[in-house]
């Protein structure tokens, strides 16, 4: 049964963030086959039809470059997501592509948004300020990792770069931090030692009991036993001779 319950963390850990690049090389491969541009379904700032593109625009890409560089990032980021935080993994994808996309909306040029940048920025963001809260060793360890990998996107959060979409950057770093707050009750917390506990008391302590006041080891002795040696009496006879 365990063995069953760890091949299916084990394989949706890999599966889901497999599938998802499945998908977004598909509606690309789509594109080129049959020679059509989703370009439009987009996020396109302050319009309504614009509003689709919410929905859409993580799995548009426009171009095999552009895709490229987000499938590295998309599968290792979602994968850590799924294998740190797998009971909120799905809320943090679906609301983080839904949260970052709207604010990409409210704050973006006039022009269509798309690709997986933004996605990217949510995991980001989320699983470095979730490891910075959480002051778990393990945690904090893959927000170092991210910083290593990833920490140079910081700079597409403004507009360094002609034709990429550092709203939908912004946007994806904020929405990141607010689920890091917002689900810090889902923090893994490290577990404590028995003397790290409010409750704790030293003078019940089982271990502790084997010392003396001097720091000296004492043997464990059943104090009734010690009684007993205690009370030893030496019987002898007189030889009559």
């Amino acid at each position: 049964m365990r063995q069953n319950q760890q091949f299916k963390f084990t394989t949706g850990v890999i599966a889901y963030p497999v599938f998802f690049v499945l998908i977004i090389w598909s509606v690309l491969s789509f594109e080129v086959r049959f020679n059509v541009n989703f370009n439009e379904y987009g996020v396109y700032p302050l319009t309504l039809k614009g509003l689709r593109g919410i929905f859409f625009s993580p799995f548009i890409h426009g171009s095999i470059e552009h895709l490229y560089h987000n499938t590295m990032p998309l599968f290792v980021l979602s994968m850590a997501l799924f294998y740190f935080y797998r009971s909120i993994a799905w809320k943090v994808i679906l609301w983080g592509i839904i949260i970052s996309g709207f604010l990409t909306w409210c704050i973006g040029r006039p022009s269509y948004h798309i690709g997986a940048s933004g996605l990217i920025y949510v995991l980001v963001s989320f699983t470095f300020f979730k490891g910075i809260f959480a002051k778990h060793y393990r945690l904090i360890a893959l927000s170092l990792l991210v910083v290593f990998l990833y920490g140079s996107m910081i700079w597409y959060i403004i507009p360094i770069k002609e034709g990429v979409s550092w709203e939908g950057h912004l946007a994806g770093l904020i929405t990141g931090l607010l689920f890091a707050l917002f689900f810090r009750r889902q923090i893994a917390k490290p577990k404590k030692f028995d003397w790290e506990q409010d409750h704790y008391n030293e003078d019940n302590d089982p271990f502790l009991k084997h010392f003396d006041e001097d720091g000296n080891f004492i043997e464990n002795v059943d104090p009734q036993e010690e009684q007993e040696e205690a009370k030893i009496n030496y019987i002898f006879k007189e030889d009559k001779d």
